[in-house]
């Protein structure tokens, strides 16, 4: 089994910055694939960001159109641990936040992953 637990949500304003972080524990390894959705209130889960480690220090991420150039998905494998930074948010960002993993291959797909976090709320004010 694998755990995650979300941390470093909370209430921003417009254009500042959060950093999420997602501890790994129990059978996770660095092979595993690892992303983030979220789900804001009354929509359906959506993926933000994957990642995926193909070597040493080579890493294969892929983010939502909506976030892209604005978030960074990083790992810490070493320390199992994943992180979210999230600059200039907006109004929009505001959603829990999920962080999961996989074994095997690369998705973005939030059927695929089989392993998920409670969530942290992200909320960004006007």
């Amino acid at each position: 089994q694998v755990q995650l637990v979300e941390s470093g949500g909370g209430l921003v304003q417009a254009g500042g910055s959060l950093r999420l972080s997602c501890a790994a524990s129990g059978r996770f390894w660095s092979s595993f694939a690892v992303g983030w959705f979220r789900q804001a209130p009354g929509k359906e889960r959506e993926f933000v960001a994957a990642i995926l480690t193909l070597g040493w220090s080579n890493d294969l991420t892929q983010y939502s159109d909506s976030v892209k150039g604005r978030f960074t998905i990083s790992r810490d494998n070493a320390q199992k641990m994943v992180y979210l930074q999230m600059n200039n948010l907006k109004p929009e960002d505001t959603a829990v936040y999920y962080c999961a993993s996989k074994m095997g291959s690369y998705s973005t797909r939030e059927s695929d992953f089989s392993f998920w976090g409670q969530g942290t709320q992200v909320t960004v004010s006007s």
